[in-house]
């Protein structure tokens, strides 16, 4: 008995004591980490240096801007070509509505039964219109109010149509009736009449308000353009 109990006693004097090992093994785990951690940083430092590559790879945007603006000038080329074609539209159409506008009396009124009657005025000193009345075989035509405008038209050698019809061939007589005012701003009317033979192809006459100057009154006259 005596001497298990001194084997005992030198078992549990060689054996390392429990907290021994626990402190070494704590103490070891710092370790390890230290020497791990350079290889676990590694990654991340490849990582970091991943970023200057992929700022690079943006570099190219100011081309892509560049091609937005030239595209961005783009629409104000072709507005501005849709507005050269918007022009020559209206320049067609116009030059449409006048052909058919010609084609339209040559219709309405063919050349061997047309009439047409213009007025005009010379000077226009003694005698300010401000109406015509116009009668063909005692048939009322036309008549015609005017404006400002239209009278200083006619005072500047402008020409005006007041009539376009048809009349058979033969005799007929135009009568024509002008009123507005007269020397002295005073109201005047006067008329005047044409006879005058209707053949094959187109008629016009022409209106004229003359100044007399002899009179200092105005005249009033009916020419056949023959």
């Amino acid at each position: 008995m005596a001497v298990l109990r001194l084997v005992a006693l030198g078992m549990l004097i060689l054996a390392p004591p429990v907290n021994a090992w626990a402190q070494s093994a704590a103490a070891a785990a710092p370790a390890s980490a230290a020497h791990a951690a350079p290889g676990a940083v590694a990654p991340k430092t490849q990582a970091a240096g991943a970023a200057p590559a992929a700022t690079a790879a943006d570099a190219p945007a100011p081309a892509g801007t560049a091609a937005s603006a030239g595209a961005a000038t783009e629409p104000g080329t072709d507005t501005r070509g849709l507005d050269q074609d918007i022009q020559g539209l209206k320049k067609d159409v116009v030059d449409l509505n006048r052909d058919l506008f010609v084609l339209e009396e040559e219709l309405l009124f063919p050349a061997n039964t047309q009439v047409a009657v213009f007025i005009s005025m010379d000077v226009g000193d003694f005698f300010s219109l401000d109406a015509v009345t116009l009668k063909i075989d005692q048939k009322e035509v036309a008549n015609y109010l005017y404006t400002p405008r239209e009278v200083e038209a006619l005072n500047k050698g402008g020409v005006q149509r007041l009539y376009l019809g048809n009349l058979k061939a033969g005799p007929h007589e135009l009568v024509a009736f002008f009123s507005g005012q007269g020397p002295h701003e005073r109201d005047y009317r006067r008329g005047a009449t044409l006879k005058f033979e209707k053949g094959i192809g187109a008629k016009y006459l022409e209106l004229k308000i003359n100044d007399r100057q002899r009179r200092q009154q105005p005249e009033f006259e009916i020419k056949d353009w023959e």
